[in-house]
């Protein structure tokens, strides 16, 4: 495990909205770290340094956890953000084991150039994987070069990362093809249109 996703993390005495405020004002985020049937832990964790491991690999990270001396992987699973101030204000962890398979969203990224006078149109921003903890994929590329009017990808035909499998629908409609509006129809073809409808 690199020593950049590493944390330092202080057990909460302290419960409740002053408590988090406190620890917020002390540069620290409240978490909770849970799961593999423990009691659920009560964390603060360096703001600076984990909003950087966010910013560096994107929510789906494993982090080395070190809680009073006692080494524990964790993946984030919700990170909750201040809507103005974009501090973050809590974040919920999950216990990992190294070999476990995790569910996670993996962001799509499409790529390529679709076929002229084609317009492509995301449906979903994310495709859900079950995958190795320590070996989550930063985003899942879907290509578009070429595709024509029509063309539907589907979360069953995409080349998924080795190690992964589908956990989403294999029917779920990932990228639509269609036609690219043409400029405003003059007032009397929509009429025309608005009488044939």
């Amino acid at each position: 495990m690199s020593d950049e996703n590493r944390l330092v993390a202080s057990v909460r005495s302290e419960f409740g909205k002053g408590a988090a405020r406190r620890a917020r004002r002390d540069g620290q985020v409240p978490a909770v770290v849970y799961g593999h049937g423990t009691d659920p832990q009560h964390l603060n964790l360096p703001a600076r340094e984990f909003a950087a491991i966010l910013r560096a690999h994107g929510t789906n990270v494993v982090i080395n956890l070190d809680i009073d001396g006692k080494e524990q992987l964790a993946l984030t699973k919700s990170v909750v953000v201040h809507p103005i101030r974009r501090h973050i204000e809590h974040a919920d962890l999950l216990i990992v084991q190294k070999g476990e398979k995790v569910a996670v969203e993996v962001p799509i990224v499409v790529a390529g150039t679709a076929a002229p006078g084609a317009l492509v149109t995301e449906e979903v921003t994310t495709i859900k994987l079950e995958v190795e903890a320590l070996h989550i994929p930063e985003s899942v590329e879907v290509s578009v070069e070429g595709a024509v009017v029509g063309t539907q990808i589907l979360a069953g035909a995409v080349a998924l990362p080795k190690g992964a499998t589908l956990a989403d629908d294999a029917e779920l409609l990932l990228v639509n093809v269609v036609a690219a509006q043409a400029a405003e129809p003059a007032a009397g073809e929509e009429t025309a249109a608005e009488a044939e409808a």
